[in-house]
C-alpha cells in the first residue's frame, strides 16, 4: 500500500470552522508540500452542506489521498464518503476534543500531524453506521446529546476541551430520564427492556468525548460494536462513574450495561436524537452497523492503534 507522498494526486480539505481551522490553511499546505506530498487541490470550507459537496466533488476528481482537517465530525464525514474505496484518508486534528486522533495516535500538534501524514503508513479502520449515516468514534443518545447542544462554538474556541466539561454539568441539569428497547438482528444476545436511562451509547473507536475510553477492550478495528447504556442513578454515583471514563472501566460498574455485537437496534421512548461524532444527525429508532476495514488512514509509522487488513465487508442495508 503507497505511503502518502507516493500518491498520484492529494487534495486538501480544511473545515474553517473547526476550533483550528483558519489558522492552519497556510501551515498545512506548506508542511506537507515541502514533505513531498502531492498537494494539486486545496479547499476551504464553512459548513457542513459545503463540507458534504466538497468531499464528493474531490472524491470524484479520482485523487488517491484526501487530508482533511477539521473536529471529529468533519473527519467522519469524510470517511463515509471514501469507505470502500481505496482513497487514503489523512488526518489533521483541528476541533475541539479530536479523539479519533488520539485513538489513531496522530499528533494534536499541527505541524507534526502533516510530517506524520507525510511519513505515515496506511492502516484500515471500521465504519460504523446509524440508520446509514456514518460515525468513527461513538454514535449516542440521551445525555451526550444535550452536551452537543450545550457546546457552543464560542465556548469550544475559548476554552478548548474544557468546554465539555462545562456542557455536561448544564446538560445534566436538565436531563429527563428515558426508556430504550436494544434488539439484536444477529441473534447473539436477547432483547433488552431498559428504563429510566441516563444515556445509551454504541462505539466504533476507542475514544470519545475529550479522551474519554469506550470500555478496556475497544478498538477501532475490532469489527464489533461496543454497546452501554447507563441508568438514572443519585448524583454521588454518577461522578463515581465519570471518574471511571477515561479508562472505560466504567462499563464494570453496576448501574451500567455493557455488551458488544455486530448490529443493533435501538428504539426509544420518547424518540430521541442521536449523536454521531460531535454532530446530530439522525433520531430514534435506530439501525447500527459496522463496515469492517471500511477505511484507509494514513497514521504514524509508531501507531499501533490499528493494522492493514485489505479486507472490506460488503456495506450493509440500514433498513434491515
Amino acid at each position: 500500500m503507497k505511503v502518502a507522498r507516493e500518491a498520484r494526486s492529494a487534495a486538501v480539505v480544511i473545515n474553517a470552522g473547526s476550533r483550528r481551522g483558519v489558522a492552519a490553511r497556510e501551515l498545512v499546505v506548506d508542511k506537507m508540500q515541502m514533505a513531498g506530498v502531492p498537494i494539486t487541490s486545496v479547499h476551504h470550507v464553512l459548513s457542513g452542506a459545503q463540507l458534504a459537496e466538497t468531499l464528493d466533488r474531490v472524491v470524484a476528481d479520482g485523487h488517491d489521498l484526501i487530508v482533511v482537517g477539521g473536529g471529529d465530525g468533519t473527519v467522519s464525514c469524510a470517511a463515509g464518503r471514501v469507505a470502500g474505496t481505496d482513497v487514503m484518508l489523512g488526518v489533521l486534528p483541528l476541533g475541539t476534543a479530536n479523539d479519533l486522533a488520539r485513538t489513531l495516535e496522530i499528533p494534536n500538534t499541527l505541524a507534526e500531524a502533516c510530517m506524520a501524514i507525510a511519513d505515515g503508513k496506511v492502516v484500515d479502520v471500521d465504519l460504523g453506521r446509524a440508520n446509514g449515516q456514518p460515525f468513527l468514534n461513538v454514535a449516542s443518545v440521551g445525555l451526550s446529546v444535550s452536551v452537543t447542544e450545550a457546546l457552543s462554538p464560542l465556548l469550544k474556541r475559548h476554552i478548548g476541551p474544557l468546554a465539555y466539561g462545562v456542557a455536561t454539568l448544564r446538560a445534566y441539569a436538565r436531563h429527563e430520564p428515558f426508556r430504550a428497547r436494544l434488539e439484536f438482528p444477529e441473534g447473539d444476545h436477547g432483547p433488552m427492556e431498559l428504563e429510566d436511562l441516563l444515556q445509551v451509547a454504541v462505539g466504533n473507536g476507542r475514544h470519545y468525548g475529550g479522551g474519554n475510553t469506550v470500555s478496556p477492550t475497544a478498538g477501532i478495528d475490532d469489527h464489533t460494536l461496543d454497546i452501554y447504556a447507563i441508568l438514572a442513578a443519585p448524583l454521588r454515583e454518577h461522578v463515581r462513574i465519570a471518574r471511571l471514563f477515561k479508562d472505560g472501566s466504567f462499563v464494570e460498574h453496576d448501574r451500567v450495561h455493557h455488551l458488544t455485537s455486530r448490529r443493533v437496534r435501538l428504539v426509544t421512548e420518547p424518540p430521541l436524537s442521536v449523536n454521531l461524532d460531535g454532530e446530530i444527525a439522525t433520531v430514534t429508532p435506530a439501525y447500527f452497523t459496522i463496515e469492517r476495514n471500511a477505511v484507509h488512514v494514513v497514521v504514524p509509522q509508531s501507531s499501533s492503534s490499528a493494522s492493514f487488513d485489505g479486507r472490506a465487508a460488503p456495506r450493509e442495508d440500514p433498513s434491515i
